[in-house]
């Protein structure tokens, strides 16, 4: 398994989408090590003064005015992680429970959590040895910190709750002896560091970046086929239109388009004498409508790839000013705004290649394909109820894109009074990538379908490379057939990148 050194403070998308993809190993680099043993210090100071320092030796949330003993400071963490162990419903995945973790690390690694080095080395080797715990999706509202989640992830490393190793799912005690650790008694803070923060939001939040960001280069070869399978203008590619608007993703967009349809003999057939003189916006503004969205989604990256550098739990040690002091890092509105962000693209990614779909299959639209791409309308319903299928998922798309950070509700007896709802906010969005990649995934079968009704000519070089990877795994459609797995086959090449990577050019970056 591959494992990544990462500095705290500097790690990029780029990192975070290799330890999500792959689940790679996380270690933290050793010169953050000084750090993290000073803020341990200044914490151990604390707990020998009799100052009431937040979360040390006091209460948590509206219970802080209660001071704890100096000899209940182990007490009091191991009954903050079980208390908060309220999650519900389904196990999250382990991609992202182990994406979590890294996190969580590099949160620890900015040396003001006041953590001893051993909570550290025991995430670290649970990783490298393929401890997961088990975290249940639902619970949190975003603030104070991803608390019940993060309890999940916390119990199992002191041998509570349950974790997966080498597939099989048992109390967190077993998993850590038979991966050889052994589990840990928290100390002072160390139990609050761990829970308040916004790691399971900031996680699922970049497991569904990284799927629409993908998503959107799959758009970007469907649209282009799609452009060709109707036989459409590639005019409104010129670059000069996008040059002069000035918008990144939108020149990225058209960019990337134009090198698809590049030498397609299909559209040098209609070039002279077509009657048509403007394509439905569906065709002619994919530059500036997937452009558009890119360039969403990349400012959500922005502040996610901040995020997940960010020391977010509270209180923080503060070593330069030697102090330990209350905020509110863990408030993970950032987060929030950034997975509103992603569903906004997620949702008109799949709105404007749902009406391509529809586009396609109308014969009065299509310039002359047969009704619903069947080669013997009437008899044969072709692809009628697969772009059906298209309008039902943009439709619950555009549900689901509604904003959560505005949804706020007082918790914890108001002291809690205004939270962010990120992590419902960041977990949407893998049932809405879910679902574009199925819009997607039809749009690739009825563009392909078009493609084979315009032999003998042929599209790109490029594009049918694409037409070859489809065929690979779904035949042309003729006479009916059960159509469920076909559509799961073509959503399945979107989520893979497989269609992407079977054209063979360069796409757009996320970051640069």
């Amino acid at each position: 398994m591959t494992t990544l050194t990462l500095t705290p403070g500097a790690v990029t998308l780029d990192d975070l989408a290799k330890i999500y993809w792959t689940e790679a190993s996380v270690r933290l680099d050793p010169a953050c090590h000084p750090a993290i043993e000073r803020a341990q210090a200044r914490i151990a100071k604390a707990v020998a003064g009799t100052d009431a320092v937040y979360g040390v030796n006091t209460g948590f949330g509206k219970l802080a005015s209660v001071k704890i003993a100096a000899d209940d400071t182990a007490t009091l963490q191991r009954n903050l992680i079980l208390s908060h162990c309220c999650g519900v419903g389904p196990a999250i995945p382990r991609r992202h429970a182990r994406l979590l973790m890294a996190l969580k690390l590099l949160s620890l690694g900015r040396g003001a959590s006041g953590v001893r080095l051993e909570v550290v080395t025991l995430l670290e080797e649970m990783l490298a040895k393929g401890v997961t715990p088990v975290i249940p999706a639902q619970g949190s509202v975003g603030a104070s910190g991803d608390l019940a989640p993060l309890a999940h992830m916390a119990a199992a490393m002191m041998g509570h709750g349950a974790a997966e190793f080498e597939g099989k799912v048992m109390p967190g005690d077993d998993a850590l002896k038979a991966a050889g650790l052994t589990p840990i008694q928290f100390g002072p803070k160390e139990g609050l560091a761990l829970i308040n923060g916004t790691q399971f939001s900031t996680a699922f939040a970049l497991a569904g970046l990284f799927g629409a960001w993908r998503a959107a280069h799959s758009a970007l070869v469907t649209s282009a086929l799609s452009t060709d399978a109707i036989m459409g203008s590639t005019a409104p590619l010129q670059p000069e239109i996008h040059a002069l608007r000035g918008h990144r993703g939108q020149i990225e967009a058209g960019e990337t388009m134009r090198a698809l349809l590049a030498g397609s003999e299909i559209r040098e057939s209609h070039i002279v004498d077509d009657a048509r003189v403007q394509d439905p916006y569906c065709i002619r503004c994919q530059p500036q409508v997937t452009g558009a969205a890119m360039d969403v989604l990349r400012q959500a990256a922005r502040t996610l790839e901040i995020e997940a550098n960010a020391a977010t739990d509270n209180p923080l040690v503060l070593i330069d000013a030697d102090v330990i002091v209350s905020g509110g890092n863990f408030h993970a509105e950032p987060v929030g705004f950034a997975a509103d962000m992603i569903a906004l693209a997620i949702a008109e990614i799949g709105a404007i290649a749902q009406r391509r779909v529809a586009l396609i299959v109308d014969p009065v639209l299509s310039f002359n394909l047969p009704s619903f791409l069947t080669p013997n309308p009437g008899l044969n319903s072709g692809y009628m109820i697969a772009e059906v299928t298209t309008a039902a998922l943009m439709s619950e798309n555009k549900h689901l894109a509604n904003p959560c950070v505005t949804d706020s509700t007082p918790t914890s007896a108001n002291q809690e009074d205004h939270v962010s709802m990120a992590a419902h906010g960041a977990r949407r969005l893998g049932p809405m990538t879910d679902n574009l990649n199925r819009i997607l995934g039809v749009e690739l079968l009825c563009a392909a379908q078009g493609i084979d009704f315009r032999a003998p000519l042929a599209t790109s070089d490029t594009l049918q490379r694409v037409v070859a990877r489809v065929r690979q795994d779904v035949e042309t459609l003729g006479e009916d057939r059960y159509l469920a797995p076909d559509l799961e086959q073509a959503a399945e090449m979107i989520a893979s990148g497989a269609i992407v990577s079977a054209a063979g050019i360069d796409m757009p970056e996320l970051l640069t």
